[in-house]
Order: C-alpha cells, then structure tokens, then sequence
C-alpha cells in the first residue's frame, strides 16, 4: 500500500508541476510576472503553513537562521518563479516546460563552481553537453520569422533554472548542517518570499486576472496551491520515502506534461525538432545522475 501511493505522489507532482506552465500562460494575459509571483507564493503559502503547524515543525528558535531564510526565499522562490512566469509569458507554454527539464543541469553546474566532490567523468561532461545542446536547439538564436522563439524568454527561464539550481548548492552548503525539519524551511523560505513580494508589487491592475474564471483558477489551484504548496508537501514526502536521488527523477515529468497539454489542449504547434531537444535534454540529465550514482 505504502508503495503505491508513494508511486501516485510521484506521478501526480510531476503532473502538477508540467502543468504550471499553461497556468502561468493564462495568468499572464491579465497581469504582471512579478504579481504572478506574488500570487503564486500568497496562495501557495497556506497549505504550507496549516501543515506546519500541524505537525508542529516551527520554533522560535529557527528564526536565528533568517539570513539563510532570505537566501532561499530569493533563489528557490521570488527569482525563480518571478523568471520561469517572465519566460512563459513570451513563450509557448509547452516550450516553457521542456526547458524547464534543464534545471538538473544547472544544478550540476552550480555544484561543479562552488562544491567539492561533484562527480566529472564522462556520463556528467556528454550530459551536461546534450543538455544544453537541447536548450540551444529549442531557442533556436540562428532562425528568424515570424515564428521564432523569444531569445529572451528562453533567456528568462535558463535565468530561473540556475536561480534554483544556486538554492540546491546554497542549501546543501549552508542550510542543511542546520538540521530544520524540511516543512519548516519550506515554510519560512515561502513565508519570507511572500513578504519581500508585497513589498515590491504594484497590485494596480491586478483584478482582471480574478474576472476571468479559467485564469483564476489556474492561478490560486493550479498555481499557488497545488503547484506551489502541496507540491512541496508531495516532494518531501517522496524525499522521506525515495531518498532524494530517486525522487529528483520526478523532474523527467513535468517537461512530458508541459508538451503534451501545449499541444493536445491548448493546440501549441509543437515540431519535431522540439521534441528531439527536449529528449537531448532529459537524456542530459539522466547522464548527470547516472554519474552523480556511480559517484556515491
């Protein structure tokens, strides 16, 4: 039983996070990136904080960490989300999410710059290798038209996966000596995230986004609760169950989903070109981890 619904956690987080991107797209018709991000982290951040104090994860005493608290809120929250609502704004949905698949890689990147021990052989150099190739294949920087992809989206989303490749590094650096219960700093990462957030937000002009009920939806279900709070509920769940390694597999999924409902459901014209690239990319990133296994 535990086995299956360790199965189904895994499978419905990799559908909720390839489905962001289309949410994102609608949201993006009717307000700002940066009240996207707000939004996003505003209704993300109560199912986090309700099963926080459920289970009784925050103390007072945690606060002492608020430096590190601020770091992550910036790179694995408000950078990140506010770059991947930027790009998916200026670029097909589907797109989006399978240059998304590249955060894996700038993870490994950002381990091989500022941690010792990350694994250099050739599974990690052709990985990282393909992987780009992917990215540089799905931009496309040599073709030009009417239907050429947005160099700057892509820019923005490449921005968005180093940002949170950075908080994967800066975590395991700094935060995990630490100790705090995963919930906690899921908490207090969002938690700051949303305050720095209202801080910086125009809201003028934000109403429209809640006249129009599929984007509205998209954005406080699909989005912020789901998309933001209960998928870091279903991650760490699947981390305590799976280990982290196994469980960062489920990043092979959500650039699947991404082109799948860009193409079926919103009717995206998706080429063969981008599929290839998105294979060259997930092959990438399965070269990494296959090299960071045999490291251990």
């Amino acid at each position: 039983m535990q086995q299956k619904t360790t199965f189904l956690a895994f499978i419905a987080l990799g559908v909720i996070w390839g489905s962001n991107f289309i949410f994102m797209k609608w949201a993006a018709d009717f307000i700002t990136p940066t009240q996207i991000t707000m939004l996003r982290v505003a209704f993300g951040f109560i199912p986090l904080v309700l099963v926080a104090f459920l289970t009784k994860s925050l103390a007072w005493a945690h606060l002492r960490h608020w430096p590190h608290f601020i770091a992550m809120a910036l790179l694995a929250t408000a950078l990140y989300y506010f770059a991947f609502a930027k790009g998916t704004g200026l670029l097909p949905s589907s797109v989006a999410g399978m240059l998304s698949g590249s955060i894996p890689l700038f993870t490994f990147l950002a381990a091989l710059i500022f941690l010792r021990g990350e694994p250099v052989n050739v599974h990690s150099v052709s990985g990282t290798l393909l992987g780009f190739a992917g990215v540089v294949l799905i931009a496309k920087p040599w073709h030009a038209g009417p239907d050429q992809i947005s160099l700057e989206g892509v820019l923005y989303m490449v921005g968005g996966a180093l940002s949170v490749g950075l908080s994967f590094v800066y975590a395991r650096k700094f935060v995990k000596p630490l100790m705090l219960n995963p919930m906690a700093l899921a908490t207090y990462q969002t938690g700051t995230a949303l305050v720095m957030l209202l801080l910086i937000t125009d809201i003028g002009g934000i109403a429209p986004v809640f006249g129009d009920t599929k984007a509205m939806l998209g954005l406080i279900l699909g989005l912020g609760i789901l998309g933001t709070g209960v998928a870091y509920i279903i991650y760490y769940f699947l981390v305590n169950q799976m280990g982290a390694i196994a469980a960062s597999g489920v990043t092979y999924i959500p650039p699947v989903v991404a082109l799948i409902i860009g193409a079926v459901f919103v009717g995206e014209d998706i080429r063969g070109l981008d599929i290839f690239a998105m294979g060259l990319i997930l092959t990438g990133v399965w070269r990494v981890q296959v090299a960071r296994q045999n490291a251990l």
